[in-house]
């Protein structure tokens, strides 16, 4: 990513986290950190392997309950004060905790995973955030692929898959979100776009502080993503989309258990 950007790094807006430590022991092992020299460690190691010096939007990948949260927003506001970090972010936080950490420094976005798959931030995050006006990042808007209507059955996924480890691609939850998502297929379909578009169509036309981030490895995705600025939905093609796929409509939880633990902190 430095290499690709280092010509043209006054275009980007470069984002990045902390947080997530890993283990070279076990591969998939996953431990969280807030600590104050951690958190400053890591933003040196960043600045390092990416050859630039600063960080445009610095996130807290999640948030480590052993931690007050005003000490690793404090760590991070030095690096503001330092000119390493220009804003700061969050990740999969629950509203207190947002609070507390915009009260030590100003946050400028959260990141958490919000599609038409995953409603839940509507209930208390979304409203909160627009009045403490900080913007919206979504990640997975295309439900982890499952919205694309590319998955037909488990056994699409490939052995080494983390999706197959996910409760919401498993069993009868399958089965049953498979169906939701052939009703998404279907309007997409009535629109002239495709479920991908469609999905992401949605989320744009939620509210303008909501920056969905669909991920592809694929140019041709790429350009079917940037699509969905071209789908126009009105005010009765949003309320088919609720009635279609309204809030907790999708089953099974999103993560294991172990990733259900880091979230919403």
């Amino acid at each position: 990513m430095g290499k690709a950007i280092r010509n043209h790094r006054h275009e980007v807006i470069l984002a990045t986290k902390f947080g997530i430590m890993r283990s070279l022991e076990d591969p998939n092992s996953r431990g969280v950190s807030g600590r104050p020299e951690y958190v400053k460690q890591a933003c040196d190691q960043s600045l390092r392997r990416l050859g630039v010096d600063h960080i445009d939007l610095y996130y807290q990948h999640r948030v480590d309950l052993s931690v007050p949260i005003e000490e690793t927003i404090g760590a991070m506001k030095d690096l503001v004060q330092a000119g390493k970090v220009r804003y700061l972010g969050m990740s999969e936080a629950k509203p207190e905790t947002i609070r507390r950490a915009h009260a030590v420094h100003p946050i400028t976005a959260l990141q958490s995973e919000y599609s038409l798959w995953n409603r839940d931030p509507e209930e208390d995050i979304l409203p909160m955030l627009r009045k403490l006006g900080i913007g919206f990042v979504a990640y997975s808007p295309l439900g982890r692929g499952f919205l694309t209507g590319q998955i037909k059955k488990f056994e699409d996924f490939s052995p080494d898959d983390y999706r197959r480890q996910s409760p919401r691609f498993q069993g009868e939850n399958f089965n049953k979100n498979l169906d939701l998502v052939s009703r998404i297929e279907a309007m997409a379909k009535e629109k002239d776009c495709t479920p991908a578009q469609l999905a992401i169509a949605w989320l744009l036309a939620r509210n303008d502080n909501i920056i969905p981030i669909p991920g592809t490895k694929r140019r041709d995705r790429l350009e079917e993503n940037i699509g969905a600025f071209n789908v126009k939905l009105s005010q009765d093609d949003m309320v088919k989309i609720d009635e279609i796929m309204p809030l907790g409509a999708a089953v099974g939880e999103r993560y294991p258990a172990t990733g259900m633990a880091l979230i919403y902190r």
